[in-house]
């Protein structure tokens, strides 16, 4: 009897972890980095597609020497063997204002010296609660906008955390001052959003959790991740010199 109720109790157990955990996105934690080129990357060298999960500007903004995106290796949230962070830095490249930024998908190419191409997502199709994980934000005055912006100079740059689930059958590719960006709002194949406005400097590291809500019961096709230390860098607006640290990056179920 003694035997039965310890096994009962194990499988009890398993069935609440396994009820709490579900899929999550490839190096969330932000470990796993290599060079090639001159520009940084989220992935091992020679690494499969499944594990090209995040990318940067940095294949862009590497012709000038440039890389947006680094690893950090020192400054990070969990220390231990192995562990890193993203530093994400907002910079003047050659003649545009670009945003650190990091998100899921591929950079494909820069298009008539005013936008960039890129496929958007990761294949995943989970139903998260929340997004967990660390950031530490130190924004600068904003010092660079274009028309209309003009009237945020001056003001304090603004960061963003933001993940849409979404119902693609395939990944979304975009030319950015052709198609625009996804309207985070009212895009009708947005499944859930969690997000979270950085509208303050941080002393070092703090935890945050932002829950998803969800627009209906789909099943999420793909995960698109938007994260930058420049908010409204897609209208080449932001500070120089704004950077956010990222660490452990979670799906809580």
């Amino acid at each position: 009897m003694k035997r039965i109720a310890v096994f009962a109790v194990a499988a009890l157990i398993c069935a609440n972890l396994s009820a709490q955990s579900g899929p999550q996105l490839y190096n969330s934690s932000f470990d796993t980095w290599s060079k090639s080129g001159g520009a940084w990357y989220l992935y091992p060298k020679n690494a499969p597609a499944s594990q090209r999960v995040w990318d940067t500007p940095n294949p862009g903004t590497r012709i000038v020497g440039v890389n947006l995106v680094t690893p950090e290796y020192k400054h990070v949230a969990v220390q231990g063997p192995g562990k890193a962070a993203a530093r994400l830095e907002s910079r003047k490249v050659a003649w545009a204002f670009v945003g650190g930024n990091l998100y899921n998908g591929h950079y494909v190419r820069a298009v008539e010296l005013k936008g960039v191409e890129t496929e958007l997502g990761a294949p995943f199709s989970g139903r998260p609660k929340s997004l967990k994980g660390f950031y530490h934000y130190t924004p600068k005055i904003i010092n660079y906008t274009k028309d209309p912006s003009e009237r945020m100079l001056g003001k304090m740059d603004e960061g963003l955390i933001e993940v849409l689930l979404m119902d693609w059958d395939k990944p979304l590719k975009q030319v950015s001052h052709k198609d625009g960006f996804i309207d985070p709002v009212n895009d009708p194949h947005i499944v859930a959003r969690a997000y979270i406005i950085l509208d303050k400097a941080t002393a070092g590291y703090v935890p945050f959790e932002a829950p998803f809500v969800y627009k209906n019961g789909k099943t999420p096709h793909y995960a698109s991740f938007a994260v930058t230390a420049s908010r409204f860098a897609d209208i080449q607006t932001g500070a120089v010199g704004s950077v956010l640290y990222i660490d452990e990056f979670e799906f809580a179920y």
